[in-house]
């Protein structure tokens, strides 16, 4: 579950907007002016930031810059009503990496949001391509896996899963995500081809084992997490 900074002293879109991200598996906290949006920034580790640029206590451009000094790798979208090319390329100097003029659609919001979440893990997957969990971990680069000292062998599809699980550890995915995410498409609640596959990693994953991580939430979906059998 990613973690989100909203900074915006409109108290009313602040909290539309952490509403709709709630809505969408995302965690977030807000700040109402600059300074105390700078506070947070540094205090905590957000896998995303999204700031307003007209800020009371600190602008935005300002914070902007303050956050990238101590921590240039985190995603900032900017929120604003100033929409002149100057004003964006003002903006993209001061450390942004994505800019959105109010008023917008939620909808281009969350899009501009997974589409930097998922540039910086693609960042992140590039200097550390092993994802791992309890004794169970996968190499994104060569597409290998292993549990203790047991490789298992996968098809790219059981790897695309196990890779989504696993980037999603402690959290019920439901079938209708892990459809959208993984095979692209919707979930047809008339077939179980989801099932099937969680049966098959199940297989490889856990049967060899005592301790088995991917478990059923009835009526919810599935959650890669450590439990004794």
């Amino acid at each position: 579950m990613a973690t989100i900074l909203i900074i915006e002293d409109d108290k009313r879109l602040a909290e539309i907007i952490q509403r709709g991200l709630g809505d969408n598996a995302y965690k977030t906290h807000i700040a109402y002016d600059g300074r105390m949006g700078l506070k947070l920034a540094l205090a905590n580790d957000y896998d995303l930031i999204v700031s307003d640029i007209v800020l009371p206590e600190m602008n935005g451009l300002e914070l902007c810059r303050k956050i990238r000094a101590s921590k240039p790798a985190i995603p900032i979208l900017m929120l604003t009503a100033l929409g002149t090319t100057d004003d964006k390329v003002e903006g993209f100097d001061a450390g942004a990496d994505d800019y959105l003029i109010k008023p917008f659609e939620f909808r281009e919001l969350l899009a501009r949001i997974r589409a930097l979440l998922k540039r910086a893990g693609n960042a992140s997957m590039m200097q550390n391509p092993v994802l791992k969990y309890h004794d169970l971990e996968i190499n994104i680069h060569n597409k290998t896996a292993r549990r203790g000292d047991l490789a298992i062998k996968l098809t790219p599809k059981e790897f695309k899963l196990l890779e989504y699980l696993l980037s999603n550890t402690e959290r019920v995915l439901s079938r209708s995500e892990i459809a959208e995410k993984v095979w692209d498409t919707h979930f047809d609640t008339g077939t179980n081809f989801i099932d099937v596959y969680i049966n098959y990693l199940r297989k490889k994953i856990d049967k060899p084992f005592q301790t088995k991580l991917i478990h059923t939430r009835a009526g919810m979906g599935f959650i890669l997490e450590k439990e004794q059998a």
